[in-house]
Formats: structure tokens, C-alpha cells, sequence
């Protein structure tokens, strides 16, 4: 029998304080996929601690926004379900996005001053303060279709920063272009 998996797609995005700190040192990049595995796997295990359960998931890095400036953020297909110690699938539809903005936040805020120790205690606290409600998780509706999935997903991977259709002009040193904004 087959089984059609649906896949929920998430944007993990950060606050722009902490853009400078991930353009200045890339390795802190890794900081992001850790984040985010760690929050995955702990809302599918805080489901039934028993069974931890497991889902499926693909994590992409895009170091760019549409306005082409550096704004790191992770793009991740998550499965609608998980698989524990039993080996039978289990579905899960509600993802709470509360757990999900709080916890990323959090994640990653004490990976980086793992990483940044000590100077970055005070930008910690000051984001803490700002971002009460966690840093923002953007969710779109359910993609079933593999196709389409796996089309959408290949698009993140093989995408270039800047595509040729929305380069205006090159001189030889300078670069126009343009971008379309989604306010």
C-alpha cells in the first residue's frame, strides 16, 4: 500500500540585528540548521516522549531576501508526520507556531552565544526584549503533490542570488537591476 506523505513548507527567519553577525563569520550559518533541527525534532518528540517521534524533513539555507540583500533564513519542508519506536506512521496536522517562533528563538539565540561568548550576552537580552513573541515562522499551506514539492525545493537549491531577467545593465564594474517588491 501506498502512502501519500504531505509535507508542510516553513520559513525560519531571524532578527536583522543579528544579519551582521552571520555576513561576518559564514560558519555561524551552521548555527541556523542546528536551530532549526532542534526545534523540529522537539515539537514531533514533545507529541508523545514514549514514541519520539521522528518526521521527515529537508532544511535549505537562503542567504538573501527579493530585495537581494543579506538576510539568512532557512527554508524547510517539514513532513505532516513521524515514525517512533513502533515503526508505524503517525500524522500530524497542527504544528503550533508559537512552540515553533519560541523555540527557534531561543535555539538559536544560545547557540550563538555559544559561539559569540561574550560580547553578544547584551544583543541576546536586547532582542529577548524586542522579539516577545519569538522570532517569525512563516508557514504556507500543505504541498502534496511530490512533483510539485520536489520541483519547488530544487528551485531553492539551483537559484542563483541574482537571476539574468532582473539585471538591467552591466558596465564592466557596476551592476543595475531590479527586483519586484511583495509589501
Amino acid at each position: 500500500r501506498q502512502m501519500c506523505i504531505r509535507d508542510s513548507h516553513c520559513i525560519f527567519t531571524i532578527d536583522e540585528e543579528l544579519r551582521h553577525f552571520f555576513l561576518e563569520d559564514r560558519s555561524l550559518l551552521n548555527c541556523l540548521f542546528s536551530s532549526v533541527h532542534s526545534v523540529i525534532i522537539r515539537m514531533f518528540h514533545k507529541e508523545n516522549q514514549s514514541e519520539l517521534f521522528t518526521p521527515g524533513f529537508i532544511c535549505v539555507l537562503h542567504t538573501f531576501g527579493r530585495d537581494l540583500k543579506w538576510n539568512p533564513h532557512i527554508h524547510c519542508l517539514i513532513s505532516e508526520g513521524g515514525i517512533g519506536k513502533s515503526l508505524r506512521w503517525r500524522h500530524k496536522k497542527h504544528f503550533n507556531y508559537k512552540l515553533l517562533r519560541d523555540s527557534f528563538q531561543t535555539a538559536l539565540l544560545n547557540e550563538l552565544e555559544k559561539q559569540i561568548v561574550p560580547s553578544f550576552k547584551k544583543v541576546k537580552a536586547a532582542i529577548y526584549k524586542k522579539d516577545k513573541n519569538g522570532f517569525y515562522v512563516y508557514a504556507e499551506p500543505a504541498l502534496t503533490d511530490p512533483s510539485t514539492v520536489s520541483k519547488y525545493i530544487s528551485r531553492y537549491l539551483e537559484r542563483p542570488v541574482i537571476g539574468l531577467s532582473r539585471i538591467d545593465s552591466y558596465d564592466g564594474e557596476s551592476v543595475t537591476f531590479h527586483y519586484n517588491r511583495h509589501e
